[in-house]
């Protein structure tokens, strides 16, 4: 009797994130499918899978949007393996408000971001007039609408997705391993990296792949702090929308975008420390 209770509670409580889900979600998405197969005046047509089959620009910026997105990975793993590593390392009190730091990103609109990033990285800005102070010169160094600038906004996104899989990692290994092993004569390089960064590859693994999905589709960074070179998959999804009017062929590359974030997704799902960064029991 209780659990039926119970069930009937959890269905309560469910059904309006289910209908909320349907509705902001499940129903613009099949919104999106549905016009990659339509027409303008409403008819059938693989026209626009079609079009992106022979499409040079599409396969230039495909190729742009994974080289941007590796890079960007990589980049960001650089900056927040050490800091995951320095984290794990503190007593829990210190590391909860050390963490609060991490997330400083989140707290702030992605939007504000770039347009701040454009104020202190531009040849004006803050880095560029304390260059020229130290070095001398007036050539100011080029940070902006670059391939530079897009990864420095990036990466500072980023970092908390890559940090929290990898200390997630660090904290699950055995504090015994460490001392056994400093104890039969190995040093603190060989513990790390025959200990330490082994144990630590699911994190590490999650954190690459779940950067890497969400770098396909940005969108923003790259338009205010990229060059003309560095457009991506969302950037080419809006130049359809907006400057031709080609929305079957828009859609068309939304699904595609869809298609290969869902393949990556599959991939961190079957990865140890995958299913826990997919907010599954894991």
């Amino acid at each position: 009797m209780l659990e039926r209770r119970a069930q009937r509670l959890a269905i309560m409580f469910v059904a309006p994130a289910t209908i909320f889900m349907l509705a902001v979600f499940l129903i613009p998405l099949w919104k999106v499918i549905s016009q990659s197969f339509t027409t303008m005046d409403g008819h059938f047509t693989w026209a626009g899978y079609a079009e992106l089959k022979t499409s040079i620009l599409f396969a230039k910026v495909m190729w742009n949007t994974i080289e941007i997105s590796l890079m960007a990975t990589v980049v960001t793993l650089l900056f927040s393996y050490p800091l995951a590593y320095y984290l794990a390392k503190q007593p829990p009190r210190r590391r909860a408000y050390l963490m609060v730091f991490v997330l400083l990103p989140f707290w702030t609109s992605v939007l504000v971001k770039s347009f701040a990033f454009m104020v202190v990285l531009g040849e004006n800005g803050f880095i560029n007039q304390g260059l020229r102070a130290i070095l001398g010169g007036d050539l100011p160094i080029k940070l902006l609408f670059n391939r530079t600038g897009v990864m420095i906004g990036m990466t500072h996104y980023f970092i908390p997705f890559m940090v929290f899989p990898i200390l997630t990692s660090l904290l699950a290994q055995s504090p015994d391993l460490p001392k056994a092993a400093q104890l039969m004569g190995s040093g603190a390089m060989r513990i790390f990296f025959k200990i330490t960064l082994p144990l630590s590859m699911p994190g590490v693994m999650a954190g690459c792949l779940l950067t890497f999905i969400l770098s396909l589709g940005f969108f923003i960074t790259p338009s205010l702090m990229g060059g003309r070179k560095d457009m991506m998959m969302a950037n080419l999804v809006d130049f359809y929308m907006r400057e031709t009017l080609n929305w079957p062929v828009a859609a068309a590359i939304a699904c595609l975008l869809l298609l290969l974030s869902l393949a990556f997704i599959s991939l961190l799902s079957r990865i140890p420390g995958g299913k826990s960064v997919l907010g599954e029991a894991g």
